[in-house]
Order: structure tokens, then sequence, then C-alpha cells
């Protein structure tokens, strides 16, 4: 069964050890809520904690382009949504938004993941089961626009002149 398109995770509110000296979120903790917020729809991919338990198989992050839109402060809650771009045999690029309850975006993130043989650790083909979960998913979310943020490129922009 393939994720909604998109997905998106449960409510998660901002902790007070999250907060910085600037009296927002510190930016270490974006990541942890888009990584908390893609939990669930690992879980439904086959591709979480129970798979690397169990199967000795797991995703390794190879990169990710974070941006930060928005801040956030003590007491905000979220909710992540979760998108799949693109797959092959071993690799998975996926997209991401924080957004408060309100409705407004606060970050985006982009990630590319391996999918690696634990026992290795070296990067693997994805199992023929995760794979149809995969293409489900992908078919699915194709339907969604394509992110405005997606394949960005750090830069910066010169004027001419």
């Amino acid at each position: 069964m393939p994720l909604p398109a998109p997905f998106v995770s449960h409510v998660m509110e901002m902790e007070k050890d999250w907060i910085d000296y600037n009296g927002h979120l510190n930016m270490a903790y974006y990541h942890v809520i888009f990584d908390r917020g893609s939990e669930a729809a690992l879980d439904l991919l086959s591709l979480g904690a129970e798979y690397a338990r169990d199967r000795r198989l797991t995703l390794y992050t190879a990169e990710v382009h974070l941006c930060y839109v928005r801040e956030l402060l003590l007491g905000d809650k979220v909710t992540v949504t979760f998108q799949v771009l693109d797959y092959d045999e071993k690799r998975l690029r996926t997209y991401q938004e924080i957004h408060h309850v309100d409705g407004w975006l606060a970050a985006t993130a982009e990630t590319l993941s391996l999918h690696v043989d634990m026992n290795g650790p070296k990067v693997a083909p994805f199992p023929e089961d995760v794979m149809e979960k995969l293409q489900a998913t992908a078919a699915t979310h194709a339907a969604l626009p394509v992110p405005e943020r997606a394949g960005r490129a750090i830069g910066i922009k010169r004027r001419k002149g």
C-alpha cells in the first residue's frame, strides 16, 4: 500500500532544550524534527527500525539540503510532510516540509539516502518487497507538484553591472 500523497506526521511540539540563545529553535533540531517526521513514513515503507533490526538493512543519509524559511519558537507545534521524489535500486530521494499547525511553512529538506546492508556495511539493492512499496508510493506521489525548493543548489547570485 502506498503512502498518502504526501504523508503527514503526527504533531510535534518544540522542546525547551531545543531553543538556543537567540530564543528560537536551534538549527540542529530542525534535523531532529525532520528525522522524527520521517519515522512513521519509513515504517510504512518497511524501511524503519524494525527493518533494520530484523533484516539488518537500513537507510544511511548521503546528503541533505535544508532550507530555513521561518523560525520556530518554544511551544510551537508542527507536522512534517514526506514525499518520495525518486528512487532506484539502491537510493531514495525524498522531500519534506515542516509546517506550523497554523499552516505556515517553517523549513524544507531534500534528502538522498543510500540503502545499506548493515553486515558490510555496504550499499545494497532494496529487496523486491520494498521496491514494490517504493514503486507504488512514487507513482502516487508523482501526482503531487514538484516542490519549488527541490533540486536547489547553494550559491551566491552576483548582480551584473
